[in-house]
């Protein structure tokens, strides 16, 4: 199965457990808040877990999808607490179909600064987990 499509079914799913099995050891997190690459697969799930928490949900959904041989672009849209956030995923992948890199971008910046307390308050809880 393709990279894209088993991240699609993840997020479908709800179940981030399998999150595991699709990224590389050395795989790296873009955050559209944090400034500096989050690598490693832990450090990815612990950022993916996070924001498929904060964001996902009955309101997410993919919106548009464009994708070349080891890498899409997935643009998304949710609602959350009365405010549309719209964003991209970039995903880049190997030949192995696991993913290398992940990169968010979100808008507007009411939406940014709702994500970043979001995500820190959910990273703190994941990590004392």
């Amino acid at each position: 199965m393709n990279a894209v499509d088993e991240w699609h079914r993840i997020i479908k799913s709800g179940d981030m457990s399998a999150l595991g099995e699709l990224l590389t050891e050395d795989a790296v997190f873009f955050s559209p808040i944090v400034h500096t690459p989050q690598e490693g697969r832990d450090l990815v799930m612990l950022y993916l877990t996070g924001a498929g928490n904060v964001l996902g949900g009955d309101n997410f959904k993919y919106v548009k999808e464009v994708r070349g041989p080891n890498d899409a672009v997935l643009e998304f849209e949710t609602v959350v607490d009365g405010i549309t956030i719209n964003g991209v995923d970039i995903i880049s992948w190997n030949d192995d179909q696991k993913i290398t890199e992940f990169k968010v971008m979100v808008r507007p910046l009411k939406a940014i600064q709702l994500v970043h307390g979001r995500m820190k308050a959910m990273l703190e809880q994941l990590q004392s987990a």
